[in-house]
Protein backbone atom coordinates (compact mmCIF):
# COMPACT_ATOMS: atom_id res chain seq x y z
CA UNK A 1 0.00 0.00 0.00
CA UNK A 2 1.55 3.14 -1.07
CA UNK A 3 1.21 6.16 1.37
CA UNK A 4 1.93 10.06 -0.13
CA UNK A 5 3.41 12.59 2.33
CA UNK A 6 0.71 15.12 3.89
CA UNK A 7 0.41 18.69 3.13
CA UNK A 8 2.30 20.32 5.88
CA UNK A 9 0.13 23.46 5.94
CA UNK A 10 -2.67 23.72 8.42
CA UNK A 11 -5.93 22.80 7.49
CA UNK A 12 -8.85 25.10 7.30
CA UNK A 13 -11.10 22.30 7.50
CA UNK A 14 -11.68 18.78 9.04
CA UNK A 15 -14.37 16.68 6.55
CA UNK A 16 -14.95 12.91 7.94
CA UNK A 17 -16.91 10.59 6.43
CA UNK A 18 -18.53 6.88 8.04
CA UNK A 19 -20.68 4.63 7.74
CA UNK A 20 -21.30 0.69 9.44
CA UNK A 21 -19.33 1.14 12.90
CA UNK A 22 -19.31 5.00 12.12
CA UNK A 23 -20.94 6.03 15.34
CA UNK A 24 -19.20 4.49 17.89
CA UNK A 25 -15.83 5.81 15.83
CA UNK A 26 -16.88 8.86 15.68
CA UNK A 27 -17.31 9.21 19.64
CA UNK A 28 -13.75 7.80 19.87
CA UNK A 29 -12.10 10.17 17.39
CA UNK A 30 -14.57 13.21 18.74
CA UNK A 31 -13.77 12.08 22.34
CA UNK A 32 -10.22 11.90 22.45
CA UNK A 33 -10.54 15.57 19.97
CA UNK A 34 -12.22 17.34 22.69
CA UNK A 35 -13.83 20.82 21.84
CA UNK A 36 -10.84 23.48 21.78
CA UNK A 37 -8.37 21.08 21.10
CA UNK A 38 -9.13 21.92 17.07
CA UNK A 39 -9.65 25.68 15.96
CA UNK A 40 -10.83 24.26 12.65
CA UNK A 41 -15.01 23.38 11.73
CA UNK A 42 -15.43 19.48 11.37
CA UNK A 43 -17.73 18.40 8.95
CA UNK A 44 -19.50 15.03 8.78
CA UNK A 45 -20.79 12.60 6.47
CA UNK A 46 -22.17 9.39 8.49
CA UNK A 47 -24.19 7.49 6.76
CA UNK A 48 -27.69 7.85 8.27
CA UNK A 49 -31.35 7.78 7.87
CA UNK A 50 -33.38 11.39 9.24
CA UNK A 51 -33.96 12.11 13.18
CA UNK A 52 -30.90 9.49 13.58
CA UNK A 53 -28.46 11.85 12.40
CA UNK A 54 -30.31 14.42 15.03
CA UNK A 55 -29.37 11.68 17.98
CA UNK A 56 -25.85 11.19 16.77
CA UNK A 57 -25.01 15.31 17.14
CA UNK A 58 -26.42 14.99 20.54
CA UNK A 59 -24.39 12.22 21.58
CA UNK A 60 -21.86 13.54 20.03
CA UNK A 61 -22.16 16.78 21.80
CA UNK A 62 -21.93 14.99 25.20
CA UNK A 63 -19.04 12.74 24.45
CA UNK A 64 -16.70 15.91 23.30
CA UNK A 65 -17.79 19.23 24.21
CA UNK A 66 -18.46 20.21 20.65
CA UNK A 67 -21.19 21.96 19.59
CA UNK A 68 -22.59 19.27 17.33
CA UNK A 69 -25.48 19.63 15.51
CA UNK A 70 -26.84 19.29 12.08
CA UNK A 71 -25.90 21.34 9.45
CA UNK A 72 -28.30 24.36 8.16
CA UNK A 73 -28.64 25.37 4.51
CA UNK A 74 -27.21 28.44 4.18
CA UNK A 75 -25.41 28.83 7.26
CA UNK A 76 -22.19 30.08 7.40
CA UNK A 77 -19.29 27.28 8.73
CA UNK A 78 -17.63 28.63 11.29
CA UNK A 79 -14.71 27.26 13.62
CA UNK A 80 -14.90 25.16 16.79
CA UNK A 81 -18.19 24.02 15.56
CA UNK A 82 -19.48 20.28 14.41
CA UNK A 83 -21.22 20.02 11.36
CA UNK A 84 -23.66 16.68 10.77
CA UNK A 85 -24.97 15.97 7.11
CA UNK A 86 -28.82 15.52 7.70
CA UNK A 87 -30.73 11.91 6.96
CA UNK A 88 -31.43 12.29 3.32
CA UNK A 89 -29.66 15.27 2.32
CA UNK A 90 -26.29 15.93 0.59
CA UNK A 91 -24.49 18.46 2.97
CA UNK A 92 -21.98 20.56 0.62
CA UNK A 93 -19.63 23.32 1.01
CA UNK A 94 -19.90 26.35 -1.34
CA UNK A 95 -18.29 29.86 -1.17
CA UNK A 96 -20.26 33.07 -0.63
CA UNK A 97 -18.13 36.20 -0.91
CA UNK A 98 -15.66 35.51 1.84
CA UNK A 99 -17.81 33.16 3.74
CA UNK A 100 -17.78 28.89 3.39
CA UNK A 101 -21.77 28.43 3.49
CA UNK A 102 -23.41 24.71 3.95
CA UNK A 103 -26.05 23.81 1.29
CA UNK A 104 -28.20 20.53 1.84
CA UNK A 105 -29.73 19.02 -1.29
CA UNK A 106 -32.01 16.21 -2.30
CA UNK A 107 -29.81 15.93 -5.49
CA UNK A 108 -29.54 11.57 -6.67
CA UNK A 109 -28.15 8.80 -3.78
CA UNK A 110 -24.55 8.52 -4.63
CA UNK A 111 -23.00 5.36 -3.82
CA UNK A 112 -26.81 4.03 -2.92
CA UNK A 113 -26.34 6.48 0.01
CA UNK A 114 -27.34 9.85 0.93
CA UNK A 115 -26.34 11.76 2.73
CA UNK A 116 -23.36 10.44 0.52
CA UNK A 117 -19.26 11.60 1.52
CA UNK A 118 -17.85 11.78 -2.11
CA UNK A 119 -20.36 15.22 -2.72
CA UNK A 120 -19.14 16.54 0.58
CA UNK A 121 -15.77 16.31 -0.20
CA UNK A 122 -16.29 17.45 -4.16
CA UNK A 123 -17.06 20.18 -2.71
CA UNK A 124 -14.32 21.29 0.61
CA UNK A 125 -11.79 20.33 -1.92
CA UNK A 126 -13.44 23.25 -4.20
CA UNK A 127 -14.14 25.26 -1.70
CA UNK A 128 -10.72 25.18 0.54
CA UNK A 129 -7.84 23.63 -1.79
CA UNK A 130 -5.16 22.39 0.09
CA UNK A 131 -6.19 23.17 3.10
CA UNK A 132 -8.29 20.36 3.94
CA UNK A 133 -7.90 17.32 6.45
CA UNK A 134 -9.96 14.10 5.60
CA UNK A 135 -10.82 11.29 7.48
CA UNK A 136 -12.48 7.90 6.23
CA UNK A 137 -13.57 5.59 9.15
CA UNK A 138 -15.15 2.10 8.90
CA UNK A 139 -18.18 1.71 6.19
CA UNK A 140 -19.25 -0.56 3.87
CA UNK A 141 -18.87 -0.17 0.07
CA UNK A 142 -16.56 2.90 -1.18
CA UNK A 143 -17.78 6.35 -0.80
CA UNK A 144 -15.27 8.96 0.53
CA UNK A 145 -12.82 7.35 -1.97
CA UNK A 146 -13.47 9.49 -5.10
CA UNK A 147 -14.33 12.57 -3.06
CA UNK A 148 -10.94 11.23 -1.53
CA UNK A 149 -9.31 11.50 -5.03
CA UNK A 150 -10.56 15.21 -5.17
CA UNK A 151 -9.12 16.47 -2.09
CA UNK A 152 -5.89 15.00 -3.15
CA UNK A 153 -5.72 16.76 -6.78
CA UNK A 154 -6.47 20.07 -4.85
CA UNK A 155 -3.94 19.10 -2.58
CA UNK A 156 -5.51 18.43 0.65
CA UNK A 157 -4.83 15.02 2.64
CA UNK A 158 -6.77 11.83 3.48
CA UNK A 159 -6.12 9.47 5.94
CA UNK A 160 -7.99 6.60 6.72
CA UNK A 161 -8.99 3.75 9.29
CA UNK A 162 -6.74 0.34 9.58
CA UNK A 163 -8.30 -2.73 8.32
CA UNK A 164 -7.82 -3.74 12.53
CA UNK A 165 -9.99 -1.60 14.20
CA UNK A 166 -12.65 -1.01 11.37
CA UNK A 167 -16.04 -3.16 11.72
CA UNK A 168 -16.41 -2.92 7.73
CA UNK A 169 -13.05 -1.90 5.92
CA UNK A 170 -15.17 -1.19 3.01
CA UNK A 171 -14.72 2.98 2.72
CA UNK A 172 -11.78 2.91 4.37
CA UNK A 173 -10.52 0.05 2.73
CA UNK A 174 -11.13 1.95 -0.78
CA UNK A 175 -9.05 4.97 0.22
CA UNK A 176 -6.04 3.06 1.26
CA UNK A 177 -6.48 1.00 -1.96
CA UNK A 178 -6.55 3.86 -3.73
CA UNK A 179 -3.10 5.26 -3.20
CA UNK A 180 -4.63 8.42 -2.08
CA UNK A 181 -3.74 8.14 1.84
CA UNK A 182 -1.17 9.92 3.69
CA UNK A 183 -1.48 7.55 7.08
CA UNK A 184 -3.92 4.71 7.05
CA UNK A 185 -3.90 4.21 11.56
CA UNK A 186 -5.79 2.52 14.21
CA UNK A 187 -9.22 4.29 15.29
CA UNK A 188 -7.26 5.31 18.84
CA UNK A 189 -4.39 6.68 16.82
CA UNK A 190 -6.42 8.80 14.31
CA UNK A 191 -7.45 11.85 16.58
CA UNK A 192 -3.70 12.49 17.64
CA UNK A 193 -2.91 12.70 14.09
CA UNK A 194 -5.45 15.49 13.28
CA UNK A 195 -4.86 17.46 16.32
CA UNK A 196 -1.36 17.20 15.33
CA UNK A 197 -1.89 18.48 11.76
CA UNK A 198 -4.23 20.82 12.91
CA UNK A 199 -2.27 22.50 15.64
CA UNK A 200 0.65 23.13 12.72
CA UNK A 201 0.97 27.12 12.27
Amino acid sequence: MQLRSNNPEPPDIIAIGSSTGGPQALFTVLGTMKAGTVRQPILITQHMPATFTTILAEHISRVSGWDAREGQDGEVIQGGRVYIAPGDFHMVVETKGTDKVLRLNKNPPENFCRPAVDPMLRSIAAAYGKRVVTCILTGMGADGMKGGQAVVASGGTVIAQDEGTSVVWGMPGAAATAGICSAVLPLPEIAPWIMKLAARR
